[in-house]
């Protein structure tokens, strides 16, 4: 949680101990969803999302929470199947650091949120689990992500030097249905272990799903600090002709070949926050589905013309926001990298590839570069990397769990 969250911690905590939401008359201890053979209450999502009021932080809606408790569970029975278990002066160093953040002790902190609802074990399961999650990641793949003194340069210079980076790719998106996820993976190990350009092209022309395959997955120069925060990092610890490892995303699997990376002499930009309008179109990828797509993207210029495409649909069916590129998925977050403002992308899809996404790129808010010592950058860098590993790992664990929902 940010920095800027936590000082408004002591004000959430006033604002919510006067306008506490009465709670649903419900049986609390009702099965809400399941991950596998563990069951997720409705005392533990009224928590979340309480909690999450508590400290002003985004995702504090009922959708949001459930999600947020299944990767919890996800993480928690990985954690568990290698015995990883925090020790009580681990947890015990943990909530003090988060209870830091306010200003507060422990104590204190416990006792600000039970005084607005939140119960002291919902504090302590959400450190718990983050923190042995935490210790997974950094075991299981910490001695991969060793930086060099060379991708330092390159990172300094794509963050606040005088010049910015850009990289030329190519990519394999392989779908990867639920009934399809062990075949996807094995095509997409298969492509990984790709020797040469024209080798992976010839990948990207049979298994990928996105309009690039016609082009052997090839792309144009992409400006480095348009890709997703995760992607940065490994790209950087690539040489040209080398292949990323399976990236698992939703209802897919990904792979880049790095082709090249430069220099370009031109100041870098880094970027606070990116806005994207998502229309959601039932039918998948069906040549149906696709056609009205087609037909859409000839329609809208700008994202203010989809309200009018969705006026008479349910809310849900277009989502439009500003987000700081950390927030994005992963997924959309590379597309949006390969648009410009006004430009559309339909290589995406939802709810098990029943839902085609409609992703259009409406802009960028730049942010102003801060210097960062050697140190700051290899730290972020490494950082980077394990964030990469730690979305695709939850993405193959949310792919092989029994998950439903009530």
């Amino acid at each position: 949680m940010s920095g800027k969250t936590m000082k408004q911690f002591g004000l959430a905590v006033a604002l919510a101990v006067t306008t506490a939401l009465p709670v649903v008359a419900q049986n609390l201890f009702a099965p809400v969803a399941k991950v596998d053979d563990s069951v997720i209450t409705e005392f533990e999502v009224q928590q979340r999302v309480r909690f999450l009021q508590v400290l002003n932080a985004s995702g504090a809606t009922r959708n949001s929470a459930i999600d947020a408790l299944i990767d919890d569970r996800l993480r928690l029975n990985a954690t568990q199947a290698v015995g990883l278990e925090l020790t009580p002066e681990g947890l015990a160093e943990g909530l003090a650091e988060f209870a830091a953040r306010a200003n507060l002790s422990t104590e204190e902190f416990v006792k600000a949120l039970e005084s607005a609802g939140v119960a002291g074990e919902t504090f302590r399961d959400f450190v718990r689990v983050n923190l042995s999650w935490r210790e997974l990641i950094r075991a299981r793949y910490g001695s991969r992500v060793q930086v060099s003194e060379a991708e330092i340069d390159r990172a300094m210079s794509a963050s606040g030097g005088d010049s910015g980076i850009r990289v030329l790719i190519s990519e394999i998106i392989i779908p990867a249905p639920p009934n399809e996820q062990a075949n996807a993976m094995a095509r997409a190990e298969q492509a990984a272990a790709s020797t040469s350009e024209a080798e992976f092209s010839n990948y990207a022309r049979q298994y990928s799903a996105t309009p690039s395959r016609g082009n052997g997955g090839r792309l144009d120069w992409v400006d480095l600090n348009t890709l997703p925060p995760s992607l940065r990092g490994v790209l950087l610890g690539l040489t040209p002709g080398e292949v990323t490892d399976p990236l698992p995303i939703p209802n897919a699997v990904a792979l880049f070949q790095l082709r090249d990376i430069q220099e370009t002499g031109a100041p870098s930009t880094d970027y606070a926050a990116i806005e994207y309008a998502a229309y959601y179109m039932a039918g998948g990828r069906s040549p149906e589905t696709l056609a009205r797509a087609a037909k859409l993207q000839s329609q809208v210029d700008v994202c203010d013309d989809l309200y009018g495409v969705a006026k008479d649909q349910p809310p849900e069916a277009l989502e439009r926001g500003s987000k700081a590129p950390g927030e994005i998925p992963q997924d959309i977050a590379y597309e949006l990298a390969k648009l410009d403002p006004g430009e559309v992308s339909t290589a995406l899809t939802r709810s098990d590839g029943n839902t085609l996404v409609f992703l259009m790129l409406c802009g960028r808010t730049a942010s102003l570069n801060e210097a960062a010592s050697r140190e700051e950058v290899a730290l972020q860098l490494r950082q980077q990397r394990l964030t990469g590993y730690s979305d695709s790992l939850l993405e193959e664990l949310r792919a092989d769990a029994r998950i439903t929902r009530e």
